[in-house]
């Protein structure tokens, strides 16, 4: 086999893990870090990609067939090929999907250690985050990239501990290594809002991951210590209206604030780590005042921020008031304190749109996915 052959070879094996040798005539002996070991794995789909390979690399080696020796210098190891080789796509399934959000919802479980005992919150901020950054004129930012890896993106402000969602999620990332980190970070946001006993939020992989060059500039996610005008110009650059502006801000009925991250401290409600409509039932019916004192009786020195004046443990920021303070805003906020069905609705659907934005995909809507839950299954 000519050296070019060689180099081609070497090239495609070593640019993806989604390629797998499927068939090779003699080895001695067999490297290690040859073989693809998957979670769960799909039945082959033969790739029009492989076919082409083979066929390449057999004219350029001549003969019909090949020889490639490969040397491994961690297994100190090589192996030699010696009819062509026939290489074939991973090509995940729903199964495999529905594998990878069960080790998510697994993990919500076990690691109980992260605030108010749930890591989900913070994960589905990471998916927000990533997707919130979509430009509508350019085409840029959005979930597809997951650019967030990278130090300009992922030390914004806004962005301030979502180091603790990433490095939940990397267990789940190399025990699925065919799976990008944009698929995986929406993937994961899904798990945590059904776990949570949010809506069922339907969703489709695509996405690919980029590299430092597509990180977003700062500045293109909300700014808690606005307004109303300030909430506009942000969602509308993604494509949003005032109703899905409100819809999507029902993600604040899970988590909490933290002011060495965001200059806000506290939960919007009473159940950070169950998705309800309590966020606007309180946003319309309880009495909130500006926070002048820490829980200790300590002068407040965060941010502008509200509490509820009925226990002094719930906090609303600027844009929070702003939902109730703006009229068209409003008639929504309303809507979806009196009914939390119409409120899972809405939000799945404009949610769905978040995760979306700008990925190229290659499937259609129909194509989405519908996850059962940990419960659903009767998984333990």
């Amino acid at each position: 086999m000519s050296s070019s052959a060689r180099s081609i070879f070497r090239r495609f094996l070593s640019s993806t893990s989604a390629f797998r040798p499927v068939s090779h005539a003699t080895h001695h002996p067999a490297p290690q870090c040859f073989r693809r070991t998957y979670s769960s794995t799909a039945n082959p789909v033969k790739s029009r990609f492989a076919l082409w390979l083979g066929a390449s690399l057999a004219v350029v080696g001549g003969g019909g067939s090949f020889y490639y020796t490969y040397y491994n210098q961690e297994h100190n190891a090589s192996f030699k090929l010696d009819a062509p080789v026939k290489l074939e796509i991973f090509k995940p399934t729903k199964e495999d999907y529905q594998n990878v959000y069960n080790e998510i919802a697994r993990l919500l479980i076990e690691k109980d250690e992260y605030d108010d005992g749930s890591y989900g919150p913070v994960v589905l901020r990471l998916a927000w985050h990533a997707s919130g950054t979509y430009d509508a004129e350019t085409g840029t930012g959005g979930s597809n990239g997951a650019t967030m890896r990278f130090a300009p993106e992922g030390d914004h402000g806004a962005n301030s501990g979502l180091h603790h969602a990433r490095q939940f999620l990397e267990p789940v990332k190399e025990k699925f290594p065919w799976i990008s980190y944009s698929d995986l970070w929406t993937l994961a946001a899904t798990t945590a809002i059904q776990e949570l006993q949010g809506p069922r939020i339907p969703w489709r992989p695509g996405r690919n991951d980029k590299d430092v060059s597509f990180c977003t500039p700062d500045g293109r996610l909300p700014d808690g210590s606005k307004g109303s005008s300030h909430l506009r110009a942000i969602f509308g650059r993604m494509g949003f209206d005032d109703r899905e502006i409100v819809a999507l801000s029902g993600a604040h009925a899970l988590g909490r604030c933290h002011k060495d991250r965001s200059g806000f401290e506290g939960p919007w409600d009473f159940s950070p780590t169950v998705m309800t409509n309590e966020y606007f039932k309180l946003l319309v019916d309880e009495r909130w005042e500006w926070k002048t004192e820490e829980e200790e009786g300590k002068k407040w020195n965060g941010n502008p921020q509200y509490t509820d004046k009925s226990t002094k443990t719930l906090m609303m920021i600027p844009t929070d008031m702003a939902l109730v303070e703006d009229e068209k805003f409003r008639e929504h906020v309303e809507r979806y304190a009196r009914d939390g069905e119409v409120l899972f609705k809405e939000f799945a659907e404009v949610f769905v749109k978040l995760v979306e934005l700008g990925v190229p995909f290659t499937s259609g809507p129909e194509d989405r996915i519908r996850f059962l839950t940990l419960d659903e299954q009767e998984i333990e």
